[in-house]
């Protein structure tokens, strides 16, 4: 099966290249902006004509994106999960090899849920960002394509090279100076957040799945269980030896989340702080609902957050 992979530089698209390359039955060409990739294009400044011709040429049966951009601006965003995923879709459209296409989106373009909900595949999206909107957009056009097409939507993925300026990134690298520096406690704000952390090696393996299977429409990618990311960080407290204290500025202001010994005295407390936002703009919960991944791809995840932190710690020790 000849596969092409977009995005195959980024940190879920890495995973994916490394599933598919597993795989003797696939044939796998990368297509993106880096020097590294097989071909390189710009999905998001290139031509449907030009993209057409290059499918037309390769033949690939599956089409898989995992580019796009998760910072910038309103305008960047569009364009790179946009604009690219339209310019994918014409393309499709116009070409003969009538190949099948992977997106992989996210969770952003629900927004918030309900506390203790799970977030059916169904459920009306109401993104909370500039992120979410360009995502959604993107699941629209794929939809509407009428292209043998199906989306991902990936909650929280982590596992090794999670990006540094993720929630999990930021308690590692945070965790790794107070370690290097010795300082008995770490100060933290947006700890009370839960988010559905699904391991980015799984995240692969479903790519993988949606590729062999039937399914369209959308998929949801999770584990089903959110976590408080205050329980994420008293873990890799842990799994990262870290004997400090590590302090949620936005709950109650005596409480550690972790520690050894150590108990705050009076006046000890950290001074307050305005309210985390929400970068991703899914409020303060979401949980996956993975019934349809189960039933249609037959996937299930398999690692669990332990073994993702173990592995975001050992990227941030090695730069003790």
């Amino acid at each position: 099966m000849r596969v092409l992979l977009l995005g195959a530089t980024g940190f879920i698209g890495r995973f994916v290249a490394d599933r598919l390359l597993a795989d003797p039955a696939v044939h796998l060409t990368a297509l993106g902006r880096r020097d590294d990739s097989d071909v390189r294009f710009d999905l998001a400044g290139g031509s449907p004509g030009a993209l057409t011709r290059f499918l037309d040429a390769v033949h690939p049966g599956v089409v898989i994106n995992c580019a796009g951009a998760t910072r910038g601006g309103a305008r960047e965003l569009t364009r790179h999960n946009t604009v690219a995923v339209a310019t994918v879709c014409e393309a499709l459209r116009r070409s003969r090899c009538g190949a099948r296409m992977v997106q992989v989106g996210c969770a952003s373009e629900y927004g918030p849920s309900q506390p203790g909900s799970s977030t059916a595949e169904d459920a009306v999206p109401r993104p909370g960002g500039p992120y979410g909107v360009s995502k959604l957009a993107a699941t629209e056009l794929v939809l509407g394509s009428g292209l043998d097409a199906v989306v991902l939507r990936v909650f929280s993925p982590v596992g090794p090279g999670t990006p540094a300026g993720s929630p999990l990134g930021r308690i590692a690298e945070g965790m790794r100076r107070a370690m290097q520096s010795g300082d008995p406690e770490l100060k933290l704000g947006g700890l009370g957040v839960q988010r559905d952390f699904v391991d980015v090696r799984d995240v692969a393996r479903a790519v993988h799945a949606a590729s062999l299977s039937a399914a369209q429409g959308v998929v949801n990618i999770g584990t089903g269980r959110a976590v408080r990311l205050r329980d994420a960080a008293s873990l890799l407290a842990r799994v990262a030896g870290y004997a400090g204290a590590v302090h949620d500025l936005d709950g109650p202001p005596a409480r550690p989340v972790i520690g050894a010994q150590r108990t705050e005295s009076p006046g000890e407390h950290p001074p307050p702080v305005a309210p985390q936002p929400y970068p991703d703009g899914c409020g303060a919960w979401q949980q996956a609902d993975v019934r349809t991944a189960r039933d249609r791809l037959g996937w299930r995840p398999r690692i669990h957050l332990e073994e993702s932190l173990a592995d975001i710690w050992m990227e941030a020790a090695c730069r003790i």
